[in-house]
Formats: C-alpha cells, sequence, structure tokens
C-alpha cells in the first residue's frame, strides 16, 4: 500500500530550505541510513547540531533536550519510511535506540509528536498508526500523548475525530498495561502460596510413599517458583503502573476543564451564548471518556473530586462529573 507524500519535506534541496538549520545534517542522514547505518552512526551525526536551548530555558535540573536534533532525526527517518506503513514501522525499530537517547523527558517525547504530526498532517490513518506504534515500544509515555493532543498546536485538530481516537487508544493502552501487571502479579502470589503449602508438609511427604510424593509433585506444576523478592519487586511495579495510571486521567480532565473554563469565562464576559457547537462537542467528549473507562475512572473518583472537580467549578462542568458518580453509585 502506497501512501501520500508528507506534506513536510526537510530534505528539499532548493533554495528556501536549504538554509534551514539541521538541513545539511539531515542530508548527511539520509545518505547514511540509505547505507545501512547503525543507531550509533546516527547519534553521531545528530551530536554536531547545535542546541538553542541552554540551562536558563529550563527549570529543570537536567541538560535541556535538543529540539534541533529531534526535528532532524524524525522528520527525516520518518520521510524515508514514508512509502508504506509497514516502512514506517521497520525505520521506528531499526533506530529505536536513537529515538530513546532522544526522548528522554515528556517535553522530548512530545517534541518527537510535534514532528510527526508536522510531517503527516495530512494522512489522519497515519499519524494514528505511529503514535499507536511509539506507544508500543515505549518511545513515548501515556501522559507524553495526553499532553500534546490538548497542547496548542493542536487547537486545530481538536474537533477531528482521528485525535479522538489516538487519546482512546492510550488510554486503552493504560488500562492494558495495568490489567497485564496485575494478573502476573496475582499469579505470582498464587504460586508462592502454593510453595509455602507445600514446603510446610515436607516433613510429612518425606515419610510417604515414592506413589503420594509422585501425586504432590504433579499437583505442584511444572512453572517456575517465584520468590518473595520477585512478589514484592511485582507489586511495586503494579503500584507505579497505578500512579502512571491516575496521572493520565488527572492530566486528560484537567485539560478539559481548563479549556472548557476558558470558554465558558470568555462567552460570559463578551456577553455570547456558551452553548456552541464547539463547547456541545468538547462537553460530548468529555462525557465519553468518563463512560468509555468508566472501571478504571471510578478507581480514582475521588482524587478526580478533591483535586479537579471541585464545589467552586463551573456547574456546567461540575455536572458531567456528578453524572458520572450518580450512575456508578
Amino acid at each position: 500500500m502506497t501512501l501520500i507524500k508528507p506534506l513536510k519535506i526537510c530534505l528539499s534541496s532548493s533554495l528556501q530550505t536549504s538554509s534551514l538549520p539541521g538541513t545539511a545534517t539531515a542530508h548527511k542522514l539520509v545518505v547514511a541510513i540509505r547505507q545501512k547505518c547503525n543507531a550509533e552512526d546516527v547519534l553521531n551525526e545528530l551530536n554536531d547540531l547545535p542546541n538553542s536551548r541552554d540551562a536558563s530555558d529550563t527549570d529543570m535540573a537536567e541538560a535541556p533536550f535538543n529540539p534541533l536534533k529531534i526535528d532532524v532525526f524524525v522528520q527525516t527517518l520518518l520521510n524515508l519510511g514514508s512509502k508504506s506503513f509497514s516502512h514506517s514501522f521497520a525505520a521506528i525499530s531499526k533506530f529505536h535506540a536513537v529515538f530513546k537517547a532522544l526522548a528522554e523527558t515528556e517535553e522530548a517525547q512530545i517534541c518527537i509528536l510535534h514532528n510527526m504530526f508536522e510531517l503527516w498532517v495530512d494522512h489522519q490513518q497515519m499519524m494514528v498508526v505511529i503514535v499507536d506504534k511509539l506507544l508500543k515500544v515505549q518511545i513515548v509515555e501515556c501522559s507524553a500523548v495526553a499532553t500534546w493532543v490538548f497542547s496548542k498546536e493542536m487547537v486545530g485538530e481538536f474537533t477531528k475525530m482521528y485525535l479522538w481516537e489516538i487519546l482512546h487508544l492510550t488510554i486503552k493502552k493504560m488500562n492494558q498495561h495495568v490489567t497485564k501487571l496485575s494478573r502476573e502479579m496475582n499469579e505470582a502470589k498464587e504460586k508462592l502460596a502454593r510453595t509455602v503449602e507445600s514446603s510446610s508438609s515436607e516433613s510429612e511427604d518425606e515419610a510417604a510413599s515414592p506413589n503420594a510424593q509422585k501425586r504432590r509433585k504433579n499437583t505442584e506444576g511444572s512453572g517456575e517458583k517465584p520468590t518473595e523478592e520477585q512478589v514484592e519487586r511485582m507489586e511495586e511495579k503494579l503500584e507505579a503502573a497505578y500512579v502512571d495510571q491516575k496521572r493520565l486521567f488527572l492530566i486528560i480532565f484537567q485539560r478539559f476543564i481548563m479549556i472548557l473554563s476558558e470558554h465558558l469565562v470568555k462567552c460570559d464576559t463578551d456577553g455570547r451564548d456558551y452553548d456552541t457547537d464547539w463547547y456541545r462537542w468538547t462537553i460530548g467528549r468529555l462525557q465519553q471518556v468518563f463512560m468509555m473507562h468508566h472501571e478504571q475512572v471510578q478507581k480514582y473518583s475521588s482524587t478526580l473530586e478533591s483535586l479537579l472537580f471541585t464545589s467552586d467549578l463551573d456547574p456546567h462542568i461540575l455536572d458531567v462529573f456528578h453524572q458520572f458518580t450518580a450512575l456508578r453509585a
């Protein structure tokens, strides 16, 4: 399947683009990638690019990420892989290490998503599958995708269905991750409990006949028995996943509240009717998040009520939350 050509081609040799920062490096990367270079070679090429940000531009203690590196690498690589979905996936997989090196912070991950959007703005299906791939191989985190969806750069796309498809697949990825870790931990606990129970009866088994010992071994199963330390680590990993899941929902609902509150205040100040097409669309999307992911949202309803859906919130927004909690009562 051949895809449409992406809108922004950073590799153009025209006079208009030849003076753009990073153009020379982009051309070098094209040659290197076509000559089957590895991830280390790509990183070496990118290391020569200047960073327009310095420590004074950020409050973070660590060195700031280099947006020019991300611009050049992401747009060059995805453009080279633009022939088909499989070409794009192969390119992302081959240079996964480069993505991980460039995407150490959430801000850097959002920069990757912005560059993907600039390249594929006219191909919505491509954006959906690439975001899904970036999440699957853990190049970007769910929180970064949610923040990107509600960013100012995406205002023009806010009422387009593909963006909400991306948001919901992101939430589902997080939910599936938590469910998987929970299932694995419960299975490990059950195995550990059986091991402890079996060990406590060893003295009795020593006196048992060989046939009885054989039957006991068969009931224990052939799977590897987890240790208490392994179960503890799984519990810690699951707890961290719950924290990430709660943070994801907090980001999403906070952004909804911010944009809806801004709309309502502006309409009140200007003396205009707030009940516009955009308002109905946005309220509908907020209700959709509550309904589609009600089982997960319910776990954090008390946190949402204490931090976001407080009594001083505009009644139009607060009513959506109250309707949800009433249905779950």
